[in-house]
């Protein structure tokens, strides 16, 4: 049997499970006249899409607040890049961005005083995360944190489906992109509100747009920092550490980390890079005990 995707099972498990967030974060905003929507050091997929879908939500529920999204740091992987130009996002640099007491700051995909901002000045009313990495919410009115969810996007996805707002094909798109980068990894952490999200936004999402957006044309570097990774990579039990050199931009550290993980014969990655005269590290594991993200902040 076919169900109807307006009215299938994971739409119906958002009403139910967040039928009042929604609510209290619209109520939240509702005493503020501007909003300006922040995330992490050079944004993913996950954190551009939820951007994007929150200035939606609030241009459709409350009409005439001027909604604006940042970008912290640069877009630089390709697949970013191409989602940010294709969809498009519209995105100012997060030190332009004006904030008064009417102003509220909607942080999304990442928490206060995380390490993962390369300032910490403009202080949230709002965070919206799906990261276990606790962070400063003291004076925070609204908080949406839910470990246990793949994607931040999927929670914006709900709010979008709680309150009945048109998602156009763009968005869907977006959304999509979003949640598929951040779960389709091995090992798949994802949970059935993940699941449900990629379900009803697949038949809303531009097919074409997105098959345009996960492959994209790669310049001459990507291929030369990979072939200097694969020259400069040692196995130690079953660790293999890579060492990419100068990289003209840090998103690669990560993707070549990502392209080790699946060597046969080990069970961590490590690539490590120079980029902007810092060093970059960039650790995966294999295994969903494995805690990459832990190791390196004790590093």
């Amino acid at each position: 049997m076919v169900t109807d995707p307006e009215t299938h099972e994971p739409g119906s498990q958002f009403e139910t499970v967040r039928s009042v967030r929604s609510d209290r974060l619209l109520t939240a905003l509702t005493p503020f006249h501007r909003l300006v929507v922040v995330s992490h050091v050079n944004p993913d997929p996950d954190s551009l899409a939820s951007m994007l879908g929150l200035k939606t939500l609030i241009e459709s529920c409350q009409q005439g607040k001027p909604v604006t999204l940042t970008v912290d740091g640069m877009i630089a992987r390709a697949e970013n890049r191409a989602m940010v130009e294709m969809i498009p996002i519209p995105l100012v640099p997060v030190e332009t961005a004006s904030v008064d007491a009417e102003t509220a700051v909607i942080m999304v995909d990442s928490q206060p005083c995380t390490g993962r901002r390369f300032s910490e000045e403009m202080v949230p009313q709002v965070v919206i995360d799906h990261h276990e990495t606790g962070g400063d919410l003291n004076g925070v009115i609204f908080q949406d944190i839910r470990g246990h969810l793949g994607a931040t996007s999927t929670m914006v996805t709900g709010y979008l489906i709680e309150q009945k707002v048109l998602v156009s094909p763009e968005l869907a798109t977006a959304l999509l992109y979003g949640i598929e980068s951040e779960t389709t990894g091995y090992p798949r952490e994802a949970s059935t509100l993940d699941d449900g999200a990629l379900v009803w936004l697949f038949p809303r999402a531009n097919k074409d747009l997105l098959a345009r957006i996960r492959n994209p044309k790669l310049p001459q570097s990507h291929f030369a920092t990979f072939q200097n990774s694969l020259i400069n990579a040692f196995l130690y039990r079953d660790l293999i550490v890579s060492w990419c050199g100068e990289v003209s931009q840090p998103d690669i550290i990560a993707e070549i980390a990502d392209f080790f993980i699946r060597f046969d014969q080990v069970n961590w990655a490590l690539a490590i890079g120079l980029f902007d005269g810092g060093i970059k590290l960039s650790l995966r594991a294999a295994g969903l005990g494995g805690r990459a993200g832990e190791v390196l902040r004790q590093v």
